[in-house]
């Protein structure tokens, strides 16, 4: 054999050496692929979901998606590989997250969660989360759209609607008690308002029997009416006091409100999000720069603390408050402090706008 050809078999052998290494490899890779795929599944998919005894709830929020759901299972430790449960989910479930209270029982695995949750038939109560200081209009339109809510009285008109669940007053506002409520699949908006509307009479009543004395209110309807104005006017439960005795002391001196809630609420599809000074001078029922004392009705749900807050104003002698814009409220006792808060105030907003 002459010297080329050997060594054109030796190039030919090493060749297919190569070849076999390679496809070796590449087998291997593969194999260690599927192996890690395995273990990923096993640790994700088809893990058991850890459950406390044989069986728990498991709440799913009102607008919840299955991306944050499944990040809460991993930053709690409850998922391994986050990310193929989001493939799982992306390639299988082709529907959304559902709202609801869901049973759990022990041995279930993750997948099966997933799915589970997806149908808000396999959901076994209703979750009905009421926000203070959102309104009842915004209460009724969410039950109207609940699929888990049965349908019997926000069909119809506000006025039919308390004359159906025999409520004794004009107007729906502030009636039911904001706060997160767990209800029977299938409940109905009529057992679901009546059940907040003696909720919140009952925290009224409460607050109202142990009220301060001298309150400028003729009755507990108008403390209601003050509640809601407090909750509008400060999301921190430790100025609620200092607010509602600005608002107190105005009313014993026969002062304006001057609150732009109030005018924000007499507005009502007409606000757009802002202001203008020909709003404030617009009067409507509810606009407190050109009515004197409180306006007809409450302008939002009110929280308990707000309501307790309109029981017992702090005692100093602030008549003015204005946002710092860094959050919370800088209170004063006559307008040139006031004035100045409101500089400063305006101060801020600029150096902001300007970062």
């Amino acid at each position: 054999m002459s010297k080329t050809k050997s060594k054109d078999k030796a190039k030919n052998n090493a060749k297919v050496g190569g070849l076999k290494r390679y496809f070796k490899l590449l087998l291997s890779l593969c194999i260690l692929a599927l192996l890690l795929c395995a273990v990923g599944l096993q640790m994700s998919l088809f893990k058991d979901y850890p459950v406390l005894g044989n069986k728990q709830k498991l709440s799913i929020n009102n607008g919840q998606t299955y991306t944050s759901f499944i990040d809460q299972l991993a930053a709690e430790n409850k998922v391994k590989c986050p990310i193929i449960l989001k493939l799982y989910r992306k390639l299988f479930i082709h529907d959304t997250l559902k709202a609801g209270i869901y049973e759990v029982k022990r041995g279930m695995s993750v997948r099966q969660v997933l799915d589970m949750v997806s149908n808000a038939e396999n959901a076994q109560m209703n979750r009905i989360l009421v926000i203070e200081g959102t309104t009842a209009k915004q209460l009724i339109a969410a039950l109207k759209k609940d699929p888990m809510v049965s349908k019997r009285v926000t069909q119809n008109n506000y006025a039919q609607i308390l004359k159906q669940l025999e409520i004794p007053y004009d107007h729906v506002e502030g009636l039911f008690a904001p706060d997160t409520y767990f209800f029977d699949k299938g409940a109905s908006d009529e057992q679901i308002l009546t059940d907040l509307y003696q909720r919140q009479m009952k925290i009224l009543d409460t607050a109202w029997a142990k009220r301060d004395a001298n309150l400028p209110y003729e009755n507990k309807y108008q403390a209601l009416i003050m509640a809601s104005i407090i909750e509008k006017e400060t999301s921190l439960d430790s100025e609620m006091t200092k607010v509602s005795g600005v608002f107190v002391r105005r009313l014993k001196i026969g002062m304006r409100l001057q609150t732009d809630p109030t005018v924000i609420y007499g507005m009502g599809d007409a606000y757009k999000g802002n202001i203008t000074r020909q709003n404030l001078r617009t009067p409507t029922a509810y606009n407190t720069y050109t009515i004197n004392g409180l306006p007809p009705t409450p302008i939002a749900l009110p929280s308990k603390k707000a309501i307790e807050a309109a029981m017992h104003p702090d005692q100093s002698d602030a008549l003015y408050f204005v946002a710092t814009g860094n959050g919370g409220h800088k209170f004063s006792s006559n307008l040139p402090d006031h004035n100045r808060a409101v500089q400063d105030y305006l101060a801020v907003i600029r150096a902001k706008n300007k970062e």
